[in-house]
């Protein structure tokens, strides 16, 4: 019985979280509310207070929750680069599949409240940061830091090399559609166009 209480009550949770995920998205923190989520939830409010004791916390929960998403960026810089054997394919396909991860609506409108709540929430907004873009970072920092004298050239600042690749492949972009809002600004085929741009350019500033 208690295994399955503990089931209700980790379900309603869940539900929880991911009715103020879509509320906090679309309203913003301050146009969000407690009452929606309950109801968006299907549950009282009461029970959304049981689990989360004010809008803040909510709110708090839903970000760090989102850290293993961009977390997971790490992940597609291990898998292109693992071997090295062939480092321009490499570099393209994790050029694209970065590209494609960051320009998920989801991940642009999540990055866009952040950002608007980084002066009421900043702790929040730097741990976000650096739970998971800044992971992923130091993670390509790494490989690149590897992979010198087999397709780069030895470097003093891997660190720096990371930041000009991501910022090659991510700057424009990220930034039209930050100012611009929507995510739809890019086809699929421009998305690949300036991943493969952005391989090429960084291939042949640190290419040995």
């Amino acid at each position: 019985m208690a295994a399955e209480e503990d089931g209700r009550t980790a379900r309603k949770r869940r539900q929880i979280l991911d009715a103020a995920h879509a509320v906090f998205l679309r309203n913003g923190y301050v146009g969000a509310s407690m009452d929606e989520v309950a109801a968006i939830a299907s549950v009282s409010k009461q029970t959304v207070y049981k689990h989360f004791s004010d809008k803040e916390q909510l709110f708090t929960t839903i970000i760090l929750d989102t850290t293993d998403q961009i977390a997971g960026l790490a992940k597609l810089v291990t898998a292109s680069l693992e071997d090295g054997h062939d480092l321009d394919e490499g570099l393209r396909k994790l050029a694209r599949a970065f590209l494609g991860a960051i320009m998920q609506p989801d991940v642009l409108r999540l990055r866009r409240l952040i950002i608007a709540e980084a002066d009421r929430f900043p702790d929040l907004g730097r741990t976000w940061y650096q739970q998971g873009f800044e992971r992923s970072l130091q993670t390509l920092a790494t490989a690149f830091g590897r992979l010198a004298g087999h397709g780069l050239r030895p470097m003093d600042d891997p660190q720096l090399a990371a930041d000009h690749f991501v910022g090659l492949l991510l700057w424009i972009p990220v930034n039209k559609v930050m100012f611009s809002g929507g995510g739809d600004h890019y086809t699929e085929a421009d998305l690949g166009r300036i991943a493969d741009t952005a391989a090429e350019a960084f291939l042949r500033a640190y290419g040995g």
